[in-house]
């Protein structure tokens, strides 16, 4: 179904377990992502974006605009499951660019394991914020493996005026060790959630 390869022992080079896992909840709602325009967060080799795209939607990969390593395997991963014409940019976490401010309007924001670094959070929260600021009805799909039980984002949701709803891998049969032929996600611990602005 798709197709990734271990490019390198790095954080954007390789594939993590949180990235199968939100692969197999997108692949899961394939009816949902279909013809939704979809930006992926910290892409890297890009697998819950080109399992978006395969299911019909349009697909914005986004990494780190100072890796360009990382951009380099969001093209691969695209040439790899001949997918052309996918727009691949770099956004740098926390910061309003040029890039950010050039993005159309999305539907479903996808990242996975972007809260690997507790000094990242809040760069993450305040860029999806303002996703949502100009795309109100948007939501935020995203897995992240549990590393610490000091570590959590719901603080931040709350500052910048987000909820969100934890979904039991159960409900869209990622509660295994191997999904689709791959040894992962193994024995980690991952959560899936969904985000979205509060509503007044």
């Amino acid at each position: 179904m798709w197709r990734t390869k271990v490019l390198d022992p790095q954080y954007g080079m390789h594939v993590w377990p949180c990235a199968v896992v939100l692969a197999q909840y997108v692949w899961f709602h394939r009816r949902l992502v279909f013809e939704k325009t979809i930006l992926e967060l910290g892409a890297g080799v890009s697998l819950p974006g080109i399992v978006a795209a395969r299911c019909g939607a349009e697909i914005i990969l986004s990494d780190n605009a100072a890796l360009p390593q990382c951009l380099d395997n969001c093209h691969r991963s695209c040439q790899m499951n001949n997918l052309s014409g996918v727009l691949v940019t770099g956004l740098t976490w926390g910061q309003i660019s040029p890039a950010l401010l050039a993005l159309p309007p999305v539907d479903i924001i996808l990242a996975s394991d972007v809260f690997f670094e507790p000094e990242d959070f809040e760069d993450v929260i305040s860029t999806v914020h303002y996703l949502m600021e100009k795309n109100p009805c948007s939501q935020f799909w995203t897995t992240h493996q549990v590393r610490s039980a000091d570590w959590s984002v719901q603080g931040l949701l709350y500052k910048w005026e987000m909820e969100s709803i934890f979904v039991p891998l159960q409900s869209f049969e990622a509660n295994k060790e191997q999904l689709a032929d791959s040894p992962l996600p193994g024995r980690h611990t991952i959560e899936m959630m969904v985000i979205t602005k509060v509503t007044m």
